[in-house]
């Protein structure tokens, strides 16, 4: 193992869990962005609101996005396989 296949071996993991983790983080920044304009326009100021909004959304862009999120896993775990030979060496 030299240190340029170790860097690229980092790299592609971490633009996997980037990727991986984007849409659920997306999905919670606009409702909890979302529930606070409410807040402020209302005057509530009830901080449990915003917990079932956001759990609701993160469970929504899994369920939307699991076909895609299972690809990206697969595809990756399938390369780390393959490859796995090749490490080891």
């Amino acid at each position: 193992m030299t240190q340029a296949f170790i860097i690229d071996f980092a790299m592609e993991s971490i633009k996997t869990t980037l990727l991986l983790s984007a849409p659920m983080l997306g999905f919670g920044l606009i409702t909890g962005l979302t529930v606070s304009i409410f807040q402020a326009v209302t005057s509530i100021q009830e901080l449990t609101l915003t917990f079932i909004p956001k759990i609701l959304a993160v469970f929504l862009s899994v369920l939307l996005f699991f076909p895609w999120l299972m690809q990206l896993m697969i595809t990756f775990t399938s390369k780390i396989l393959i490859n796995f030979p090749d490490y080891i060496q």
